[in-house]
């Protein structure tokens, strides 16, 4: 698994307008793998999709933290978040000024363990991926009581650190489809308006 060299804490991040039509100053770059968690894709790491602004890159590193102690068993999967700079991110109409992150459901196999939703190119690293029924895929279910332990730790280590968590989107149009994505988008308000 490759590894992505840790932030440099040297210098906190600056962003500049919006989500959808913004920038990045001094992006920290999120880990590609830790004790409870990894990115969805080495390619994105490799080409730098997976940078956040300071504030956000220590609400999620520190929330995986809190949930080693609280939800052992467990693995998490971010998935996309924007570049270095920030700018447009293609396919995404946010994710220009480093307050977006795109995090994978959680899920167990059929023993109730919890595994890696199997990503690669050929299912978009995993957002091409619908859940039916009862969040279920090929044998997978989505854990919910993992997904919410880790919005909740997020919400926590948000408010620990000065951040306020904007929205979280599940799914961008539930009500006309009976699938479920399995990615979640959390955004968060500009550190400088909190």
């Amino acid at each position: 698994m490759l590894f992505s060299v840790v932030a440099n804490a040297a210098e906190e991040s600056i962003c500049f307008g919006s989500q959808d039509n913004g920038s990045l100053e001094n992006g920290w770059q999120l880990p590609a793998i830790g004790k409870n968690y990894s990115a969805n894709s080495d390619i994105g790491v490799i080409i730098g999709r997976n940078y956040v602004h300071s504030m956000v890159y220590k609400v999620v590193i520190y929330a995986y933290a809190k949930l080693e102690t609280q939800a052992l068993s467990k693995g998490y999967v971010y998935g996309e978040s924007g570049y270095k700079e920030g700018g447009k991110f293609r396919p995404h109409k946010t994710h220009q000024n480093g307050l977006s992150v795109d995090f994978v459901v959680p899920i167990v196999d059929s023993e109730g363990i919890s595994v890696k939703l199997p990503t690669s190119i050929l299912n978009k690293f995993g957002y091409d991926i619908e859940f039916v029924g009862a969040g279920e895929y090929k044998g997978l279910k989505i854990d919910y009581d993992a997904m919410a332990s880790h919005l909740w730790a997020l919400k926590a280590l948000a408010e620990n650190n000065g951040v306020k968590i904007r929205r979280v989107i599940f799914d961008n149009e539930p009500h006309r489809s009976p699938h479920q994505n399995p990615i979640y988008n959390v955004s968060f308000v500009n550190p400088a308006y909190t």
